[in-house]
């Protein structure tokens, strides 16, 4: 399957159990095939202004979201292959732009907006880049992901993502793939991307064994609860002095 650097497509997300998705895979696992990128540590660094007001505004928002953000399949060395993303949800459709160059070049765009390339896509990204006022790194979010499509429609992709942890004080890859996870031990967070409908094979499994979406951001439940665990500490060393 070939990479895409243009997205439309509907994403659902799924909090399912091991046990479950190993029976999914029971019913449905011979009708996929591996995603070139396969088993990885997928590292995102999000993009954001110094008040976070992209995820901010995401969480906040009804009908529309957007995100930007560098993504790469393993913790990236200045060679390493990236990519540069613009992500919007609109109405339930997700919209993507995604850009691909070495980690070092995205660097320089996103720091010093050094730009290594010029299509309709590195325009987008830029226009939103400077729409929110050239955002920085905001956030490292990092998950172990294992992806496929189904071998009859390559338009259809599930991932399985597990162990989504994230680090706001270092933002840099100094720190390998370690983070605060947010999820609990055992889930598996489950996607669905589709271009519209889904094979009725995949509809059949999810009615069998009774998998229904669940609404979940992984930079906006990184957000909050960091929010959360600096809110405590706060509130634990006042009642220190009292």
């Amino acid at each position: 399957m070939a990479n895409k650097y243009i997205f439309k497509r509907v994403e659902k997300k799924y909090f399912i159990t091991e046990e479950t998705a190993r029976a999914l895979f029971d019913r449905i696992g011979h009708l996929l095939d591996t995603d070139p990128h396969g088993k990885s540590t997928v590292y995102n660094i999000y993009l954001d202004t110094p008040s976070f007001l992209l995820i901010r505004n995401s969480i906040d928002a009804k009908t529309y979201k957007e995100k930007l953000r560098m993504r790469s399949y393993g913790v990236p060395k200045p060679d390493s292959h990236v990519f540069l993303e613009l992500k919007k949800k609109y109405h339930g459709v997700v919209y993507k732009r995604r850009l691909s160059m070495t980690y070092s070049e995205a660097l320089d765009y996103i720091i010093d907006g050094k730009r290594t390339k010029d299509s309709q896509i590195m325009r987008e990204i830029d226009y939103s880049m400077k729409y929110y006022g050239n955002p920085g790194p905001g956030a490292v979010i990092i998950y172990d992901r294992e992806a496929f499509y189904f071998k009859e429609n390559s338009e259809v992709r599930l991932t399985f993502d597990r162990n989504v942890r994230y680090r706001f004080d270092d933002l840099t890859t100094a720190s390998g793939d370690s983070g605060t996870v947010i999820t609990e031990p055992g889930a598996v967070l489950m996607e669905i991307k589709t271009d519209g409908a889904m094979p009725l094979s995949l509809v059949k499994a999810l009615s069998e064994l009774k998998i229904y979406p669940s609404s979940f951001s992984k930079y906006g439940t990184a957000y909050t609860h960091m929010l959360t665990k600096k809110k405590s500490e706060l509130t634990t060393g006042e009642k220190q002095y009292v």
